[in-house]
């Protein structure tokens, strides 16, 4: 029996550890898109903007982060408690001790598998924000936002605080990762302004494509696949009959959702514009698998499918409507993410029994607020202090000379 439960505690961490590698590769596939839908003179900032954002998302969430969020704070709380950092790692004698408190995963596995979940929603801001803020500006709202403002909010879920008290249910994000990245985003491109040349003086909108389509469909195949990590991950376990079969659903109905978002925003696109719109159907996918993220174990496949066609309807008209308000962000984060996660946590009592609206709509409220109102003052002060936007010639000329004094394609970018 001991043998037994040592090999079953292998698995699982060796599960949460390959889980969270998937989760890591997001990152590229981030990096890939957002590379791929800003223009060519942009694009070494961007990717350095992302490498950077991982780098200090690990960093912080090891020195504050992860106390705060996992660090011992009173139940059903408002306000989180440090905790060790980390604590020392399971034994073989707890392991085998048997009841319903033995550990069944390493705790390294679970630190290492949250903070991935921290850059992933660092990354959305990246985006959101491209073509026209200061690199360091950025930089040092990533130190405030994946030490402190995430792991706030995170606790009050994930944690054990007050929105788990009051039944609020998001399996794997959808609010605690995918709508707070967005809030933060928001809160950047208001302050920040839109990039010149988008918008018209009459209102009108200007189109500013990509650079590199192909990289940014790269971008999104990579983001599907670590998107298994992502939902599968959160399961926790795999090494019983039960755990195994959630696990493979998780999986069906996380592929089925991007499959209905892709369908659903190509034939909406080809509805508005007359033309099959390959951004559109890249947002699609995203968006399906930002719907199911909140809920990917209750659906059958049908279901999820269907809740990711909704969701890639939502991402058309958002994205359309966010410009209308000349909201510029250049790669749809705050639509995929934040419009598209409200929907995905809205959609959660639809199939779980155990969730209502009501808990949804005060962990929406909850969430967004102290992410949009903490991440504003961040900003806020940022901008009073050092200022987050290039000058116009900066802006003009690319920030990638500006910013990393290199050009991602130097052979192309000459009077881009």
């Amino acid at each position: 029996m001991e043998a037994v439960k040592e090999l079953s505690y292998a698995l699982d961490t060796f599960y949460f550890l390959m889980s969270g590698a998937l989760v890591m590769w997001m990152a590229a596939g981030f990096s890939m898109l957002e590379a791929g839908l800003v223009r060519s003179k942009n694009t070494a900032e961007i990717l350095t903007k992302n490498i950077s954002l991982f780098a200090i998302s690990c960093i912080m969430y090891l020195l504050v982060g992860y106390q705060i969020m996992y660090g011992g704070g009173t139940d059903g709380g408002i306000f989180p408690s440090f905790g060790s950092l980390i604590g020392a790692e399971n034994t073989a004698a707890q392991v085998t001790a048997g009841g319903d408190d033995a550990p069944y995963y390493s705790k390294m596995s679970d630190f290492f598998f949250q903070v991935v979940f921290v850059a992933t929603a660092m990354s959305i801001v990246s985006g959101a924000v491209a073509e026209r803020m200061k690199l360091w500006a950025f930089l040092l709202f990533a130190v405030v936002f994946t030490g402190f403002i995430y792991p706030v909010e995170g606790y009050w879920k994930w944690g054990g605080g007050f929105l788990q008290e009051a039944g609020f249910q998001d399996f794997a994000g959808s609010g605690v990762v995918h709508m707070a990245g967005a809030a933060a985003a928001l809160a950047g491109v208001l302050l920040l302004g839109a990039r010149k040349g988008k918008y018209g003086k009459d209102g009108s909108v200007h189109a500013i494509p990509g650079a590199n389509l192909p990289l940014a469909t790269l971008g999104t195949f990579i983001l599907w696949l670590g998107w298994f990590g992502f939902n599968g991950g959160s399961q926790l376990q795999l090494s019983t009959v039960d755990n195994a079969n959630a696990v493979a659903l998780i999986f069906v109905n996380t592929n089925m959702a991007a499959a209905g978002g892709v369908v659903a925003a190509l034939l909406t696109a080809q509805l508005l514009f007359g033309k099959a719109d390959l951004t559109m159907a890249l947002n699609g996918a995203l968006a399906g698998l930002v719907a199911i993220t909140a809920e990917p174990l209750t659906p059958a496949p049908l279901t999820a499918t269907l809740i990711g066609a909704v969701g890639g309807i939502i991402v058309v008209f958002s994205i359309i409507s966010l410009d209308k308000l000349k909201l510029d962000d250049p790669v749809g984060a705050i639509s995929v993410h934040g419009v598209v996660g409200i929907w995905g946590l809205l959609a959660v009592p639809l199939t779980n029994t155990d969730a209502n609206f009501s808990a949804q709509l005060l962990g929406i409220g909850t969430i967004f607020a102290w992410v949009f109102i903490a991440s504003f003052i961040v900003w806020m002060l940022l901008k009073m202090v050092m200022g987050i936007r290039v000058s116009e010639e900066e802006e003009h000329n690319g920030v990638d000379l500006s910013e990393c004094g290199l050009e991602a394609y130097p052979e192309f970018t000459k009077g881009a």
